[in-house]
């Protein structure tokens, strides 16, 4: 199975088009304020014209409010909304909407648990857990993933060209979610690290497809 690949914290035209023409499946833009990588709607909205029929926009929020959700998926053409807050089952399906929730992985948490409570979303995403939300640019060990469980499994969390090869043989997720790994700044994507980390994906799905 491909490996589906999303570059998000998108803030710049030229990083939108490097990330499409490296042949990522979605880009994502950051709709919570405190972060480095934020964008208004009305900015996101101008980056994602910029993508092509079958390349998914994805929206990151972070317990937003309901009518913040609402307005900006009014505003921005989201394919795919992803939760990374303490964001209820109830309120994720709420907007009629495809979406994903993320969770914190540290030790004492019980993803299989966490995984059936959002039972309704497209996918469980796995990041670390970090001070804040997101970006942090930290590995979680790999360890504490189930092998039960349920559900599309998304692995995000310090993942960068080195490593992601190794994240696809030990952990087989559907999707790998980068960010930091593929920055320059915080926010100002690096092209170059683009390009290398989707090869490294498609690298490491040619060799486990050989196993």
């Amino acid at each position: 199975m491909k490996t589906r690949i999303k570059i998000c914290g998108l803030t710049r035209e030229a990083d939108v088009d490097a990330a499409v023409a490296a042949g990522a499946d979605a880009i994502g833009f950051v709709f919570y304020p405190p972060s480095p990588r934020y964008v208004t709607p009305e900015r996101a909205a101008e980056l994602a014209c910029r993508v092509p029929p079958f390349v998914d926009v994805v929206g990151l929020f972070v317990n937003a409010t309901a009518d913040d959700v609402a307005t900006t998926s009014a505003t921005v053409p989201l394919n795919l909304l992803q939760f990374h807050g303490d964001e209820t089952p109830e309120f994720c399906r709420s907007f009629a909407r495809p979406w994903l929730r993320a969770a914190r992985v540290r030790p004492g948490l019980d993803l299989v648990e966490f995984a059936r409570s959002y039972s309704n979303a497209r996918g469980l995403l796995l990041d670390a857990f970090v001070e804040g939300y997101g970006g942090g640019g930290h590995v979680f060990d790999w360890m504490l993933i189930p092998p039960d469980l349920p559900g599309y499994l998304v692995l995000s969390g310090g993942l960068h060209a080195g490593n992601v090869g190794d994240a696809i043989r030990r952990v087989r997720p559907v999707a790998v979610d980068v960010s930091s790994g593929v920055e320059a700044g915080k926010g100002i994507k690096d092209h170059d690290k683009i390009a290398a980390f989707v090869a490294a994906v498609r690298a490491a799905e040619a060799a486990v497809g050989s196993i």
